[in-house]
C-alpha cells in the first residue's frame, strides 16, 4: 500500500469506507486536531468551550463520514462542520442577535467603496486581532476564512450557504467595518 502518511485525505477517507477501520479515522483525526481546534478557539474565545467544540465536531464529522461526496476537498467540508457548529453554538448563546441574518446589516454608516486588501495587511498583527475582536463574528469569520484560511469564494459560499456573490459583499462590508474599527481603536495611527 505504500507509505500510508503520503496518502491523501480522501484516499485516506476511500479506505476507512471500504475497511471501516478505526485506523484511518484516527489518521484524519490527527491531521485535523489541531486546525479545528485553533478554528474554535479564535471564534469562541474560550478554551473549553473550544475542547467541547472539537469534540462535538469530530463526533459530527465521524458520524457523517458516509455522506461526504467528495466533490469538495475534505478540508473543505471539515472547515465547513466546524465553522457553522462554532456559528451555531455562539447563536444559542446570543438569541438575540442574529448571524449571517442578513446581508442587509446596518450599513448605513459604511461607505460602498472597496477597502483594499492591502489596507487590511498592513494593520500589524497585534492589532490585527484586536480588531477583529470588535467587529461582528460573522464579518470576522469571512475575513478569516478568506485570508487566514485562504479559502475561495465558492468554498466560503458552501460553507456560510450563501451565493458567491452574497459572500463578495459580504467580504467587502467586513473589510470596511475592520478598516473603521482599526481607525477607532487606533486614532492616532491615521
Amino acid at each position: 500500500m505504500g507509505n500510508i502518511k503520503k496518502l491523501t485525505d480522501e484516499e485516506i477517507l476511500t479506505l476507512y469506507l471500504e475497511k471501516q477501520s478505526d485506523t484511518y479515522f484516527q489518521m484524519l483525526h490527527s491531521r485535523y486536531i489541531n486546525k479545528v481546534y485553533s478554528k474554535a478557539i479564535s471564534l469562541l474565545k474560550d478554551e473549553a468551550m473550544a475542547e467541547d467544540a472539537v469534540q462535538e465536531i469530530f463526533l459530527k464529522i465521524f458520524l457523517n463520514l458516509s455522506k461526504f461526496t467528495f466533490r469538495s476537498k475534505f478540508s473543505t467540508w471539515v472547515y465547513s462542520i466546524t465553522y457553522n457548529y462554532c456559528i451555531d453554538l455562539l447563536r444559542k448563546q446570543k438569541k438575540h442577535k442574529k448571524l449571517f441574518a442578513s446581508d442587509n446589516d446596518d450599513l448605513s454608516n459604511v461607505k460602498e467603496e472597496e477597502v483594499e486588501d492591502k489596507a487590511l495587511l498592513e494593520i500589524e498583527f497585534n492589532k490585527l486581532g484586536e480588531v477583529l475582536d470588535n467587529i461582528p463574528v460573522e464579518d470576522k469569520t469571512v475575513l478569516l476564512m478568506k485570508y487566514k484560511d485562504d479559502m475561495g469564494i465558492r468554498d466560503i459560499s458552501k460553507i456560510v450557504g450563501k451565493s458567491e456573490s452574497a459572500i463578495k459583499m459580504k467580504i467587502k462590508r467586513a473589510k470596511a467595518k475592520a478598516q473603521k474599527t482599526y481607525k477607532k481603536l487606533f486614532p492616532s495611527e491615521y
